[in-house]
């Protein structure tokens, strides 16, 4: 029912003349493939701004819904805020569970942020400057990227992202559902409705479907990984983590900004008072505006700094 109000949502808001692109300087390239051997699941939508001069920065997109709905066509709105500001966007899909359970997602993410630094200069963009980026579930694939850049894994997809020796100039996991081990952990914190324990409840069994969700040191929950580590081989990349204070996933983001923080790295949590989950997709409110606004502001900091865009 969530995914399906979202999508209507989507199309709603894609039939303005503001949604186009061309519009706002962008012009977009759609399905392109990232992974030639799932040619039919592995497509993203490419942001390319035509107002930018040089190579410009660039923001790989992942969206949420809890890693067994939605698309990239349901997240226009992400892939283009980030474009009209001068981001070349990748825009991707991936695998979805129940039917394509973990680790499917985390392998296409991690094959798309590789392509990506092949690629991404034949588009106008700079692959010395790539951040990642998403929300909800896509938060957790954003850090699984981000983890398998500094971490040595025994899995051959993370293990190719750390041997490439390239490290995301950000992560940028929204309200993320960075733990799919205990879904029960959110309602012995605090009172939760029955339908947000049911979700999420849901989503750790569909993500997981055929693995044990506590196994010790899955990249399914990258927030452990992060908890367990002792050290990392390479510094971790910043990490910008935007939550409402009235999401039931608040605790996830709290627990990642102290886990970043231990092992060196920089962590700056944002919290929104009273917001909802995923309320910065409600573009026209100010709450969101103001997300908008933090989170340029960091990925500014971190992908433009002393370089010509």
């Amino acid at each position: 029912m969530v995914a399906g109000l979202f999508e209507g949502a989507a199309r709603l808001s894609g039939a303005s003349p503001l949604a186009r692109p061309e519009r706002h300087g962008v012009r977009r390239i759609e399905d392109v493939v990232y992974a030639p051997s799932r040619p039919t699941t592995a497509r993203a939508d490419v942001y390319v701004p035509d107002f930018a001069e040089g190579p410009c920065p660039v923001v790989l997109y992942i969206h949420g819904g809890g890693f067994r709905a939605l698309s990239k066509d349901t997240h226009w709105v992400m892939a283009l805020s980030f474009a009209r500001k001068g981001y070349l966007v990748l825009n991707i899909d991936y695998r979805l569970a129940p039917s394509d359970p973990y680790p499917a997602a985390a392998e296409d993410v991690c094959d798309a942020y590789l392509w990506a630094l092949d690629t991404v200069a034949r588009f106008g963009g700079d692959p010395g400057r790539i951040a990642v980026a998403g929300e909800s579930a896509g938060a957790n694939l954003a850090s699984v990227v981000g983890l398998a850049a500094c971490l040595p894994r025994p899995e051959p997809w993370a293990r190719r992202v750390f041997e490439r020796a390239v490290v995301p100039r950000a992560v940028l996991p929204a309200c993320g559902i960075l733990d799919v081990s205990d879904p029960g952990r959110f309602s012995r914190r605090k009172r939760i409705s029955v339908v947000a324990d049911d979700v999420i409840h849901h989503v750790s069994a569909s993500y997981t479907a055929g693995r044990d969700p506590a196994e010790p040191d899955s990249l399914a929950s990258p927030l452990c990984v992060l908890e367990q580590a002792s050290s990392t081989a390479r510094p971790l990349p910043p990490f910008f983590l935007p939550v409402g204070t009235a999401d039931p996933l608040l605790d996830d983001t709290r627990r990642m900004a102290a886990a970043v923080s231990r092992l060196g790295g920089m962590a700056e949590a944002r919290y929104y008072p009273g917001q909802i989950h995923a309320f910065h997709a409600f573009v026209w409110r100010e709450a969101a505006r103001t997300c908008w606004r933090d989170m340029l502001g960091f990925l500014a900091t971190h992908t433009r700094a002393g370089e010509t865009p």
